[in-house]
């Protein structure tokens, strides 16, 4: 094991999240335009398609990393069998659910029962599709639906808190199965379908348009909120949440949907744009 992938079994994730957490939300303003500044600099970021396009006028860093674009800066393609993108980034990994277990990099796979926390509710993707979108500091970092549904449950599952960078998802077995997540569970048109967004070192803040800030706090044990017929209901393409630092999403739709064929790892996404289709 190389020092790098070292140090993630050996760092204090928790605290290191939470450090980082509070500082990203201080208002000190020599502060906080020092880190936006560093962000754009060292990652090019295009705030241009920003809504709010004067760095200077967030209050602060988390607030800048959220940041909404302007309308129209994202195109969601308007064919109603189309699985969208749900994330700007870069594709981890996307394919075929082969008997219940997601691809992850080379030598590396981990099952869908012990990313989504048990075996009832990986059954209906044991045949499936995935797609997995790394999301990068430059990135824009809220999160839309793939597909319209209806919420049905959410599972906060506890775990460690690895990076997502390409480095460790080469290099840690089974990682998105055992850093901190969300599961977020939806009915649609086509049957079931997930989207699970997984936490990190020092990015490992979720929220959802429904339930506000849902981590932290880190949970000990997994936490089940059953959403059944409260009427939530999102549209495809709607806002679902939003990293307050970026992190990875991975989408699981039932067997069906053939995904495009310009989608390989590492290539690059937008937000809207087609993934998938059914027929």
């Amino acid at each position: 094991m190389n020092l790098p992938l070292l140090a993630q079994h050996l760092l204090p994730h928790r605290l290191l999240s939470r450090l980082v957490y509070w500082a990203t939300r201080w208002e000190w303003t020599p502060w906080k335009n020092f880190l936006i500044g560093q962000i754009t600099r060292r990652y090019q970021v295009n705030l241009d398609e920003a809504e709010q396009s004067d760095a200077a006028a967030y209050p602060h860093f988390n607030a800048f990393f959220t940041r909404a674009l302007k309308p129209g800066a994202r195109r969601f393609d308007t064919d109603p069998c189309e699985v969208l993108c749900p994330a700007d980034g870069r594709v981890s990994q996307v394919g075929a659910i082969a008997d219940g277990h997601i691809f992850q990099a080379k030598g590396h796979s981990y099952s869908t029962d012990e990313l989504l926390g048990d075996a009832l509710t990986g059954a209906p993707f044991r045949d499936g599709r995935f797609a997995t979108i790394y999301l990068a500091p430059r990135d824009y970092h809220r999160v839309h639906m793939p597909w319209a549904g209806t919420l049905r449950e959410t599972v906060h599952i506890p775990g460690r808190l690895f990076s997502v960078a390409p480095f460790a998802v080469a290099g840690i077995a089974r990682l998105f199965a055992r850093n901190e997540r969300l599961v977020c569970h939806f009915d649609g048109a086509q049957g079931p379908f997930t989207v699970v967004l997984v936490g990190a070192m020092l990015v490992s803040s979720v929220s959802t348009v429904w339930g506000g800030l849902e981590i932290p706090p880190y949970a000990s044990r997994p936490i089940r909120r059953d959403w059944r017929g409260r009427g939530i209901h999102l549209a495809r393409g709607a806002e679902l949440g939003r990293f307050n630092m970026g992190s990875t999403v991975i989408v699981l739709l039932p067997p069906g949907p053939a995904f495009a064929d310009a989608l390989l790892p590492h290539a690059p996404v937008k937000v809207g744009q087609p993934i998938g289709r059914f027929a």
